[in-house]
């Protein structure tokens, strides 16, 4: 299987894509594997998901770095929002 990664917003502006589909990898446990995991590709991808207010939802819920992720699980990572 795979996961289904999202980017919104500012990140999908610096990435230069909505998304992607991986394949399921054993090494990622967290979610912080997999932002490391892409992180590692330099440039924009090291630059715009490693800084500290960029957040994550895991299957559209809000996650933690810490939390668990699984084979066929859905992850976006964006910039913090606001409403009124």
């Amino acid at each position: 299987m795979a996961l289904s990664i999202k980017y919104f917003a500012r990140v999908r502006d610096a990435l230069g894509t909505s998304g992607e589909t991986l394949a399921w990898n054993e090494q990622w446990q967290t979610v912080d594997d997999l932002r490391q995991a892409l992180c590692a590709r330099g440039g924009a991808w090291a630059e715009t998901l490693s800084r500290e207010e960029i957040h994550c939802a895991r299957n559209q819920q809000i996650a933690a770095w810490n939390d668990p992720i699984a084979d066929g699980d859905e992850i976006a990572f964006f910039p913090p929002v606001t409403g009124g």
